[in-house]
């Protein structure tokens, strides 16, 4: 199978940080800005865009496949970025428990207080996925 098409472990799971946030923030005005200039250029003709959608292996509540290789350790249960590219412009982030299921999250503020980072949500989180 080719490289390009089979993601290394190295590659795979990074943890979810501030900085993760930040940049899909950016990616998201970016998109925005370039919708803009789009809508400007061609007003009057229909653009057809490619749409992505998401992997339907890699979906909410489904088993990790093999083909990303075994999560370590030490990011079982924790804060992930995604790497599905459908939602490399969306705020959210997955969390894998030990059976390898994959759990989506929204990093927008859990009733208007709690941000994807605070300890409170944290230990929600854990105690959903049953870690």
């Amino acid at each position: 199978m080719d490289p390009l098409f089979w993601p290394s472990e190295t590659n795979s799971f990074r943890r979810f940080t501030p900085e993760s946030l930040a940049a899909i923030e950016e990616r998201i005005a970016n998109k925005k800005k370039e919708q803009v200039k789009v809508k400007e250029k061609k007003k009057n003709q229909v653009a057809e865009e490619d749409k992505l959608t998401p992997q339907l292996d890699l979906k909410s509540c489904k088993t990790l496949p093999s083909l990303y290789g075994d999560i370590p350790a030490e990011l079982v249960g924790e804060p992930l970025e995604d790497f599905d590219p459908y939602y490399h412009d969306h705020k959210t982030f997955m969390v894998i428990n030990k059976k390898r299921t994959i759990f989506r999250f929204t990093a927008t503020p859990a009733l208007f207080i709690f941000g994807p980072f605070n300890p409170v949500r944290k230990t929600a989180i854990k105690i959903l996925i049953h870690t």
